[in-house]
Protein backbone atom coordinates (compact mmCIF):
# COMPACT_ATOMS: atom_id res chain seq x y z
CA UNK A 1 0.00 0.00 0.00
CA UNK A 2 1.23 3.49 -0.83
CA UNK A 3 1.66 6.08 1.91
CA UNK A 4 -1.88 6.93 2.89
CA UNK A 5 -3.43 8.36 6.04
CA UNK A 6 -6.90 9.06 7.39
CA UNK A 7 -6.90 12.22 9.50
CA UNK A 8 -9.78 12.34 11.98
CA UNK A 9 -10.51 15.74 13.49
CA UNK A 10 -12.65 18.86 13.25
CA UNK A 11 -12.40 20.25 9.71
CA UNK A 12 -14.79 23.11 10.29
CA UNK A 13 -13.10 26.22 8.90
CA UNK A 14 -15.02 26.02 5.62
CA UNK A 15 -18.29 26.36 7.55
CA UNK A 16 -17.24 29.22 9.83
CA UNK A 17 -15.35 27.32 12.53
CA UNK A 18 -11.77 27.84 13.61
CA UNK A 19 -9.07 26.28 11.47
CA UNK A 20 -7.59 23.38 13.39
CA UNK A 21 -4.07 22.00 13.33
CA UNK A 22 -5.44 18.86 11.67
CA UNK A 23 -6.44 20.86 8.60
CA UNK A 24 -2.95 22.26 8.19
CA UNK A 25 -1.37 18.84 8.77
CA UNK A 26 -3.60 17.29 6.10
CA UNK A 27 -2.60 19.87 3.51
CA UNK A 28 1.09 19.65 4.38
CA UNK A 29 1.18 15.86 4.11
CA UNK A 30 -0.76 15.95 0.84
CA UNK A 31 1.80 18.36 -0.61
CA UNK A 32 4.37 15.60 -0.17
CA UNK A 33 3.87 12.03 -1.30
CA UNK A 34 0.99 11.14 1.03
CA UNK A 35 -2.55 10.31 -0.02
CA UNK A 36 -4.67 12.00 2.65
CA UNK A 37 -8.30 11.34 3.55
CA UNK A 38 -10.00 13.61 6.09
CA UNK A 39 -13.07 13.54 8.31
CA UNK A 40 -15.19 15.38 9.35
CA UNK A 41 -16.63 18.62 8.05
CA UNK A 42 -20.05 18.06 9.63
CA UNK A 43 -20.94 20.78 12.14
CA UNK A 44 -23.69 18.96 14.13
CA UNK A 45 -21.86 16.85 16.68
CA UNK A 46 -23.80 13.63 16.23
CA UNK A 47 -23.49 13.83 12.45
CA UNK A 48 -19.78 14.51 12.83
CA UNK A 49 -19.32 11.47 15.05
CA UNK A 50 -21.23 9.27 12.62
CA UNK A 51 -19.25 10.63 9.68
CA UNK A 52 -15.94 9.91 11.42
CA UNK A 53 -16.86 6.30 12.16
CA UNK A 54 -18.41 5.65 8.75
CA UNK A 55 -15.43 7.21 6.96
CA UNK A 56 -13.05 4.90 8.82
CA UNK A 57 -15.08 1.91 7.62
CA UNK A 58 -15.97 3.09 4.13
CA UNK A 59 -12.40 4.03 3.18
CA UNK A 60 -10.66 1.19 5.05
CA UNK A 61 -8.94 -0.03 1.89
CA UNK A 62 -7.70 3.47 1.01
CA UNK A 63 -5.49 4.28 4.02
CA UNK A 64 -2.68 2.52 5.84
CA UNK A 65 -2.69 4.49 9.10
CA UNK A 66 -5.00 6.93 10.88
CA UNK A 67 -4.26 10.02 12.93
CA UNK A 68 -6.99 10.84 15.46
CA UNK A 69 -7.40 14.03 17.51
CA UNK A 70 -8.32 13.54 21.18
CA UNK A 71 -10.18 16.20 23.16
CA UNK A 72 -11.74 16.18 26.63
CA UNK A 73 -15.41 16.26 27.61
CA UNK A 74 -18.10 14.80 25.33
CA UNK A 75 -15.66 15.07 22.39
CA UNK A 76 -13.56 12.30 23.97
CA UNK A 77 -16.25 9.90 22.82
CA UNK A 78 -15.37 10.75 19.22
CA UNK A 79 -11.83 9.42 19.66
CA UNK A 80 -13.09 6.39 21.60
CA UNK A 81 -15.59 5.45 18.89
CA UNK A 82 -13.10 5.94 16.07
CA UNK A 83 -10.40 4.05 17.97
CA UNK A 84 -12.74 1.12 18.59
CA UNK A 85 -13.66 1.06 14.90
CA UNK A 86 -10.03 1.16 13.80
CA UNK A 87 -9.13 -1.69 16.13
CA UNK A 88 -11.91 -3.84 14.70
CA UNK A 89 -10.58 -3.03 11.25
CA UNK A 90 -7.03 -3.89 12.41
CA UNK A 91 -5.87 -0.44 11.36
CA UNK A 92 -2.95 1.25 13.16
CA UNK A 93 -3.54 4.71 14.51
CA UNK A 94 -1.74 7.63 16.15
CA UNK A 95 -3.51 9.73 18.77
CA UNK A 96 -2.90 13.47 19.19
CA UNK A 97 -3.83 15.00 22.55
CA UNK A 98 -5.42 18.45 22.69
CA UNK A 99 -6.73 20.87 25.29
CA UNK A 100 -5.64 22.14 28.66
CA UNK A 101 -8.65 20.46 30.31
CA UNK A 102 -7.70 16.94 29.19
CA UNK A 103 -5.69 16.18 32.38
CA UNK A 104 -8.72 16.97 34.57
CA UNK A 105 -10.92 14.83 32.37
CA UNK A 106 -8.41 11.98 32.68
CA UNK A 107 -8.57 12.20 36.48
CA UNK A 108 -12.34 11.70 36.33
CA UNK A 109 -12.19 8.91 33.76
CA UNK A 110 -8.76 7.25 34.17
CA UNK A 111 -9.86 3.83 32.88
CA UNK A 112 -11.33 5.20 29.66
CA UNK A 113 -8.34 7.42 28.99
CA UNK A 114 -5.79 4.69 29.72
CA UNK A 115 -7.59 2.16 27.55
CA UNK A 116 -7.69 4.51 24.56
CA UNK A 117 -4.11 5.76 24.85
CA UNK A 118 -2.56 2.31 25.33
CA UNK A 119 -4.41 0.98 22.29
CA UNK A 120 -2.62 3.32 19.87
CA UNK A 121 0.60 2.74 17.97
CA UNK A 122 1.80 6.14 19.20
CA UNK A 123 0.50 9.09 21.19
CA UNK A 124 1.58 12.68 20.57
CA UNK A 125 1.13 15.89 22.55
CA UNK A 126 1.88 19.45 21.46
CA UNK A 127 3.55 20.46 24.72
CA UNK A 128 5.71 19.27 27.59
CA UNK A 129 2.90 20.25 29.94
CA UNK A 130 0.35 17.92 28.37
CA UNK A 131 2.93 15.15 28.04
CA UNK A 132 3.77 15.29 31.75
CA UNK A 133 0.14 15.45 32.86
CA UNK A 134 -0.92 12.52 30.68
CA UNK A 135 2.04 10.20 31.32
CA UNK A 136 0.21 8.37 34.17
CA UNK A 137 -2.10 6.98 31.48
CA UNK A 138 0.53 6.24 28.82
CA UNK A 139 4.15 5.77 29.78
CA UNK A 140 5.64 7.38 26.67
CA UNK A 141 4.17 10.30 24.80
CA UNK A 142 5.97 11.96 21.93
CA UNK A 143 6.02 15.76 21.68
CA UNK A 144 5.08 17.15 18.27
CA UNK A 145 4.39 20.87 18.73
CA UNK A 146 1.69 22.88 17.04
CA UNK A 147 3.59 24.11 14.00
CA UNK A 148 3.47 27.40 12.12
CA UNK A 149 4.65 28.52 8.71
CA UNK A 150 7.16 31.03 10.07
CA UNK A 151 7.57 32.66 6.67
CA UNK A 152 3.99 33.96 7.00
CA UNK A 153 4.69 35.67 10.33
CA UNK A 154 6.89 38.65 9.70
CA UNK A 155 8.91 39.54 12.76
CA UNK A 156 9.16 43.10 14.04
CA UNK A 157 11.12 43.76 17.20
CA UNK A 158 9.10 45.64 19.80
CA UNK A 159 10.82 48.05 22.10
CA UNK A 160 9.67 50.33 23.36
CA UNK A 161 6.21 48.84 22.95
CA UNK A 162 3.40 51.07 21.77
CA UNK A 163 0.04 51.09 23.61
CA UNK A 164 -1.52 48.89 20.90
CA UNK A 165 -2.92 45.69 22.43
CA UNK A 166 -4.33 42.58 20.77
CA UNK A 167 -6.54 39.81 22.16
CA UNK A 168 -7.14 36.82 19.86
CA UNK A 169 -9.36 33.92 21.00
CA UNK A 170 -12.98 32.84 20.83
CA UNK A 171 -15.44 34.75 23.01
CA UNK A 172 -16.10 31.99 25.54
CA UNK A 173 -16.00 31.82 29.31
CA UNK A 174 -12.89 29.60 29.40
CA UNK A 175 -10.94 32.33 27.57
CA UNK A 176 -12.18 35.06 29.94
CA UNK A 177 -12.36 37.96 27.45
CA UNK A 178 -13.82 40.29 30.11
CA UNK A 179 -10.45 40.20 31.88
CA UNK A 180 -8.81 41.93 28.89
CA UNK A 181 -11.29 44.80 29.11
CA UNK A 182 -10.82 45.10 32.86
CA UNK A 183 -7.08 45.35 32.27
CA UNK A 184 -7.78 48.07 29.71
CA UNK A 185 -9.80 50.05 32.26
CA UNK A 186 -6.79 50.05 34.59
CA UNK A 187 -4.33 50.84 31.78
CA UNK A 188 -6.37 53.73 30.43
CA UNK A 189 -6.04 55.61 33.72
CA UNK A 190 -2.31 55.99 33.10
CA UNK A 191 -2.15 55.60 29.31
CA UNK A 192 -5.20 57.41 27.86
CA UNK A 193 -4.21 56.59 24.27
CA UNK A 194 -4.14 52.80 24.82
CA UNK A 195 -6.13 50.71 22.30
CA UNK A 196 -7.27 47.08 22.27
CA UNK A 197 -8.26 45.02 19.23
CA UNK A 198 -10.33 41.97 20.23
CA UNK A 199 -10.40 39.31 17.52
CA UNK A 200 -12.41 36.10 17.46
CA UNK A 201 -15.83 34.53 17.00
CA UNK A 202 -18.73 34.65 19.45
CA UNK A 203 -19.24 31.10 20.82
CA UNK A 204 -22.72 31.99 22.07
CA UNK A 205 -22.32 31.48 25.81
CA UNK A 206 -22.92 35.14 26.67
CA UNK A 207 -19.24 36.08 26.96
CA UNK A 208 -19.34 38.43 23.99
CA UNK A 209 -22.28 40.37 25.43
CA UNK A 210 -20.62 40.56 28.84
CA UNK A 211 -17.42 41.83 27.24
CA UNK A 212 -19.24 44.57 25.34
CA UNK A 213 -21.07 45.55 28.51
CA UNK A 214 -17.75 45.85 30.33
CA UNK A 215 -16.45 48.11 27.57
CA UNK A 216 -19.48 50.37 28.00
CA UNK A 217 -19.14 50.48 31.78
CA UNK A 218 -15.45 51.32 31.44
CA UNK A 219 -16.21 54.09 28.92
CA UNK A 220 -13.86 52.48 26.40
CA UNK A 221 -16.09 52.35 23.33
CA UNK A 222 -13.59 54.46 21.36
CA UNK A 223 -10.58 52.41 22.48
CA UNK A 224 -11.74 48.80 22.20
CA UNK A 225 -12.46 47.38 18.75
CA UNK A 226 -14.25 44.11 18.01
CA UNK A 227 -12.92 42.72 14.75
CA UNK A 228 -14.90 39.47 14.71
CA UNK A 229 -13.50 36.25 13.34
CA UNK A 230 -10.71 36.56 10.80
CA UNK A 231 -9.37 34.04 8.31
CA UNK A 232 -6.23 32.20 9.34
CA UNK A 233 -4.22 33.88 6.59
CA UNK A 234 -5.19 37.29 8.00
CA UNK A 235 -3.92 36.56 11.53
CA UNK A 236 -0.30 37.69 10.89
CA UNK A 237 -1.53 41.08 9.67
CA UNK A 238 -3.86 41.50 12.65
CA UNK A 239 -1.00 40.72 15.02
CA UNK A 240 1.49 42.93 13.21
CA UNK A 241 -0.64 45.98 14.01
CA UNK A 242 -0.20 45.43 17.74
CA UNK A 243 2.73 45.48 20.15
CA UNK A 244 1.35 43.72 23.25
CA UNK A 245 -0.62 40.48 23.24
CA UNK A 246 -3.02 39.61 26.06
CA UNK A 247 -3.85 35.95 26.78
CA UNK A 248 -6.53 35.88 29.47
CA UNK A 249 -7.57 32.23 29.42
CA UNK A 250 -8.70 30.25 32.48
CA UNK A 251 -7.68 26.88 30.98
CA UNK A 252 -5.01 26.32 28.36
CA UNK A 253 -2.47 23.95 26.88
CA UNK A 254 -0.07 25.50 24.35
CA UNK A 255 -2.24 28.12 22.61
CA UNK A 256 -1.53 28.61 18.93
CA UNK A 257 -2.58 32.26 19.19
CA UNK A 258 0.21 32.92 21.70
CA UNK A 259 2.73 31.10 19.51
CA UNK A 260 1.62 33.26 16.58
CA UNK A 261 2.02 36.41 18.64
CA UNK A 262 5.54 35.38 19.69
CA UNK A 263 6.40 34.62 16.06
CA UNK A 264 5.45 38.19 15.11
CA UNK A 265 7.48 39.64 17.97
CA UNK A 266 4.65 40.88 20.18
CA UNK A 267 5.29 41.24 23.90
CA UNK A 268 3.07 38.62 25.56
CA UNK A 269 1.25 38.90 28.87
CA UNK A 270 -0.53 35.68 29.79
CA UNK A 271 -2.32 34.06 32.69
CA UNK A 272 -0.31 31.36 34.43
CA UNK A 273 -2.54 28.38 33.66
CA UNK A 274 -2.07 24.89 32.23
CA UNK A 275 0.77 24.77 29.75
CA UNK A 276 1.46 28.51 29.46
CA UNK A 277 4.42 28.41 31.92
CA UNK A 278 6.02 25.78 29.66
CA UNK A 279 5.68 28.16 26.71
CA UNK A 280 6.37 31.48 28.42
CA UNK A 281 9.50 31.89 30.52
CA UNK A 282 8.55 34.71 32.88
CA UNK A 283 10.67 37.84 32.41
CA UNK A 284 12.58 36.23 29.50
CA UNK A 285 10.13 35.84 26.60
CA UNK A 286 6.95 37.15 28.21
CA UNK A 287 5.22 37.97 31.48
CA UNK A 288 2.85 35.77 33.50
CA UNK A 289 0.08 36.81 35.87
CA UNK A 290 -2.32 34.82 38.00
CA UNK A 291 -5.63 33.68 36.55
CA UNK A 292 -8.21 36.48 36.73
CA UNK A 293 -5.73 39.13 37.90
CA UNK A 294 -6.69 41.98 35.58
CA UNK A 295 -4.77 44.53 37.67
CA UNK A 296 -1.64 42.40 37.39
CA UNK A 297 -2.14 42.08 33.64
CA UNK A 298 -2.47 45.85 33.33
CA UNK A 299 0.69 46.37 35.37
CA UNK A 300 2.60 43.87 33.23
CA UNK A 301 1.47 45.55 30.02
CA UNK A 302 2.58 48.85 31.55
CA UNK A 303 6.04 47.40 32.13
CA UNK A 304 6.35 46.68 28.42
CA UNK A 305 5.30 50.25 27.66
CA UNK A 306 7.88 51.76 30.00
CA UNK A 307 10.79 49.30 29.97
CA UNK A 308 12.36 49.23 26.51
CA UNK A 309 14.99 46.63 27.46
CA UNK A 310 12.33 44.22 28.78
CA UNK A 311 10.18 44.65 25.68
CA UNK A 312 13.12 44.03 23.34
CA UNK A 313 14.32 40.99 25.30
CA UNK A 314 10.90 39.33 25.35
CA UNK A 315 10.22 40.17 21.71
CA UNK A 316 13.50 38.64 20.55
CA UNK A 317 13.39 35.59 22.82
CA UNK A 318 9.76 34.84 21.95
CA UNK A 319 10.50 34.67 18.25
CA UNK A 320 13.61 32.59 18.85
CA UNK A 321 11.68 30.03 20.91
CA UNK A 322 8.95 29.36 18.37
CA UNK A 323 11.25 29.23 15.35
CA UNK A 324 11.93 25.56 16.16
CA UNK A 325 8.24 24.90 15.47
CA UNK A 326 8.38 25.86 11.80
CA UNK A 327 6.29 23.52 9.65
CA UNK A 328 9.15 22.14 7.51
CA UNK A 329 10.85 20.92 10.70
CA UNK A 330 7.78 19.51 12.43
CA UNK A 331 6.41 17.92 9.25
CA UNK A 332 9.49 15.74 8.96
CA UNK A 333 8.75 14.34 12.42
CA UNK A 334 5.15 13.63 11.44
CA UNK A 335 6.29 11.91 8.28
CA UNK A 336 8.67 9.65 10.19
CA UNK A 337 6.08 8.82 12.85
CA UNK A 338 3.29 7.93 10.42
CA UNK A 339 5.59 5.82 8.25
CA UNK A 340 6.74 3.94 11.34
CA UNK A 341 3.20 3.43 12.62
CA UNK A 342 2.15 2.06 9.24
CA UNK A 343 4.92 -0.52 9.16
CA UNK A 344 5.28 -1.36 12.86
CA UNK A 345 3.90 -4.81 13.67
CA UNK A 346 3.25 -4.21 17.36
CA UNK A 347 -0.35 -3.55 18.39
CA UNK A 348 0.70 -1.51 21.42
CA UNK A 349 2.95 1.53 21.21
CA UNK A 350 2.81 3.34 24.53
CA UNK A 351 5.29 0.82 25.94
CA UNK A 352 7.61 1.20 22.96
CA UNK A 353 7.36 4.66 21.43
CA UNK A 354 7.50 4.39 17.66
CA UNK A 355 10.10 6.38 15.81
CA UNK A 356 11.69 7.74 18.97
CA UNK A 357 15.03 6.70 20.42
CA UNK A 358 14.90 9.06 23.39
CA UNK A 359 13.73 7.94 26.80
CA UNK A 360 12.78 11.53 27.54
CA UNK A 361 10.75 11.74 24.33
CA UNK A 362 11.45 15.42 23.69
CA UNK A 363 10.85 17.10 20.35
CA UNK A 364 14.07 17.32 18.39
CA UNK A 365 14.28 19.14 15.04
CA UNK A 366 15.24 16.79 12.21
CA UNK A 367 18.50 17.68 10.46
CA UNK A 368 16.87 18.15 7.10
CA UNK A 369 13.65 17.86 5.11
CA UNK A 370 12.46 14.80 3.27
CA UNK A 371 12.15 15.04 -0.53
CA UNK A 372 9.01 16.82 -1.59
CA UNK A 373 6.69 15.68 -4.31
CA UNK A 374 6.44 17.61 -7.54
CA UNK A 375 2.70 18.20 -7.56
CA UNK A 376 0.21 20.33 -5.67
CA UNK A 377 -2.27 19.20 -3.05
CA UNK A 378 -5.84 18.93 -4.21
CA UNK A 379 -8.96 18.68 -2.08
CA UNK A 380 -12.16 16.91 -3.04
CA UNK A 381 -14.84 15.37 -0.81
CA UNK A 382 -12.51 14.95 2.12
CA UNK A 383 -9.65 13.47 0.10
CA UNK A 384 -6.38 15.31 -0.40
CA UNK A 385 -4.29 13.62 -3.04
CA UNK A 386 -0.57 13.95 -2.82
CA UNK A 387 1.59 14.08 -5.96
Amino acid sequence: MTQSVLIVGNFLSSSGGSRGVCEELAERLAARDWRVLTTSRKRPKLLRLADMVLSAVKHRHAYGVAQVDVFSGPAFLFAEAVGCTLRRLNKPYVLTLHGGNLPEFAKRWPGRVRQLLTSARAVTAPSEYLKQKMEPYCNQIRILPNALDMSAYLYRERGPARPRLVWLRSFHEIYNPVMAVKAMVALSQKYPDVELNMVGPDKGDGSFARTRAQVTRGELTNQVRFAGQVAKKEVPKVLSDGDIFLNTTNIDNTPVSVIEAMACGLCVVSTRVGGTPFLIDHEQNGLLVECGDSEGMAASAGRFLENEALARRCSQAGRHKVEAWDWPTVLVEWDILLRSAMTEKSQRSCSCSIGDDSAHNKFRPHPGPLPRGDGEARSSEGVLNGP
